[in-house]
């Protein structure tokens, strides 16, 4: 397939209407041309059509849920996207994010120089709500494997959104999609490592998208014992892939790293988010609340007492 041939499918699983007119244009705004757009309505009280019936573009290809899959199930509809794709590789990025102009052809020459992989990944800026530049995501390898990518997500701080990735379409279709977690907390993680199994991911090097931080962002909504939840879910199937052995030596170290800290990881990640519910509900009120319940989360009595300690300090 020559770079000209590669068919990309951008899919918007839609919510929200204020930055959906930016996002669409980003897409249509890209140098490389041969993609299309699938909008899927999530069944949203905002007036989408009105939005998307501006647009004359043939390319772009809108779809309506009669019901909606809500917050909590939120990968429902990335899924529903999916099954619209008709392109080699897709990506799924939110109603409010945007691709710089070079995105797909950048993708394009990565496809070109790494044609084996499933998954690739774009340098990513991070936005405000007026579209203004915030600050950068963290500099990549151009290739790595599974485990050095887990090990830069948990340990160096890496930032990453559902919308910096792009997967080769017939192996996701083939996988039953984007991992389903509720809230979405670890679902672009958890799918990105399992394509990256085995392959590994090809980075970018030049910014070609924005994620924008913003009042109305997913993961700043919710139940904070469902992301609990969600979190340890997460946690537990990463700790499942720890277990596969790499054929890469350098690969190899950086899972047994990652195998060797986990745990460590884990217990702070617990202790913290426990710590932000006490702050949130009230510390007495929390304190009692998850001393109660603490065998339903599999969290240590002495976490949570540590966890209520810190919460005084804040």
């Amino acid at each position: 397939m020559s770079t000209s041939d590669i068919k990309f499918s951008v899919s918007i699983p839609a919510y929200k209407a204020t930055f959906l007119s930016e996002c669409i244009d980003s897409i249509l705004s890209q140098t490389y041309t041969n993609f299309e757009i699938i909008i899927v309505n999530d069944a949203s009280p905002y007036n989408l059509d009105e939005v998307v019936a501006r647009y004359t573009d043939e390319r772009i290809n809108y779809y309506k849920n009669e019901v909606g899959f809500g917050a909590e199930h939120v990968v429902g509809n990335w899924n529903k996207c999916l099954e619209h794709a008709n392109g080699d590789y897709v990506i799924c990025m939110g109603d409010d994010d945007k691709l710089l102009p070079c995105c797909l052809e950048e993708y394009a020459k990565l496809i070109s120089k790494y044609p084996d992989l499933n998954v690739y990944h774009a340098l990513t800026e991070i936005i405000d709500e007026n579209s203004n530049f915030s600050r950068m995501q963290e500099m990549r390898p151009e290739r790595e494997g599974v485990y050095s990518m887990i090990y830069g997500r948990l340990f160096g701080n890496r930032l990453q959104y559902i919308g910096d990735w792009l997967f080769r379409t017939d192996w996701l279709k083939e996988k039953g999609g984007y991992v389903d977690i509720p809230m979405a907390w670890g679902s672009d993680d958890l799918t990105a490592y399992n394509a990256a199994l085995g392959k590994g991911v090809a980075n970018s090097q030049v910014p070609m998208f924005q994620y924008r931080v913003n009042s109305q962002t997913i993961s700043n909504s919710g139940n904070t014992l469902i992301k609990f939840n969600s979190m340890m879910s997460t946690y537990k199937k990463i700790k499942e892939l720890l277990e596969l052995k790499s054929n890469d030596d350098l690969d190899e170290k950086y899972r047994l790293t990652c195998k060797a800290k986990i745990d460590d990881k884990i217990r702070t990640v617990k202790t913290s988010a426990v710590q932000k519910d006490m702050v949130s509900i009230g510390k007495i009120k929390g304190l009692a609340w998850w001393m109660s319940n603490s065998s339903s989360f599999n969290i240590r009595k002495s976490e949570i007492i540590k966890a209520f300690i810190k919460s005084i300090n804040k």
